[in-house]
């Protein structure tokens, strides 16, 4: 459902939705993002390869500086909604914009190195939008309060703070018990999963990234409604 209600949600919707970026794709990532989905939000230039495959984005966000004329004259104005300001992202724009219980975000890894942090920056600063990213070789998301994944033993799973952390674990080769994670400290990269991987942190910013053939896996853990969701952060 789109809303044209001014500071409200622009999409909402009870399924999980496809956000797709104008970044690196890799040749099968858009299609695995359009077969696990019904709706399909753009941000800004994400509009071109969604276009590009036949499907019109429901929705396209962003400031609209890099969507050219020629894919933006062919979408419906009732689907165009320019956010103008440049103290965000596109993605930034798109996932505070939208309330689902997951989205899948393809075209957002790789390529530029600021833009990916930036990217994940976003995760961190919106901890009630929970967001799957599609990676060359893994998923990325920010750790719910608590998760249960069955992994493939050997499968590596890296942790990485954006803020100051603890939590327990089951199922990793080195715990996470009594350990403080930061991002100027210890984090918790090339770890591995033993089996069945169960992780629970006291707070946000925690990244973790898992196989990218795991994404069913990670995908049903958050639909389980057993995660948990952190709270909105206050800006």
């Amino acid at each position: 459902m789109i809303n044209l209600t001014k500071n409200k949600p622009i999409v909402r919707s009870d399924e999980p939705i496809a956000l797709i970026g104008g970044g690196q794709l890799g040749p099968d990532d858009l299609n695995l993002a359009l077969i696990r989905v019904n709706t399909v939000v753009a941000a800004d230039g994400g509009a071109v390869p969604v276009m590009d495959s036949g499907r019109m984005p429901d929705a396209v966000i962003g400031d609209f500086d890099s969507l050219d004329g020629a894919h933006r004259d062919r979408i419906p104005a009732d689907r165009l909604f320019p956010i103008p300001e440049q103290d965000s992202t596109d993605f930034d724009k798109a996932l505070r914009s939208v309330v689902t219980p997951l989205v899948l975000g393809v075209g957002f890894l790789g390529g530029r190195l600021d833009h990916q942090l930036a990217v994940l920056n976003s995760l961190v600063r919106l901890p009630d939008r929970p967001c799957i990213l599609l990676g060359e070789r893994e998923v990325v998301f920010h750790a719910p309060p608590r998760i249960e994944l069955n992994l493939t033993p050997g499968d590596v799973v890296s942790l990485f703070p954006f803020q100051t952390v603890t939590g327990r674990s089951r199922g990793l080769e080195w715990p996470i018990d009594e350990l403080v994670l930061e991002p100027t400290g210890r984090v918790g990269t090339s770890n591995r999963a033993l089996a069945k991987v169960e992780l629970s942190v006291d707070a946000p910013g925690l990244l973790m990234m898992v196989p990218r053939d795991a994404l069913d896996e990670v995908m049903r853990a958050f639909l389980s409604g057993q995660t948990g969701q952190w709270p909105a952060r206050a800006e």
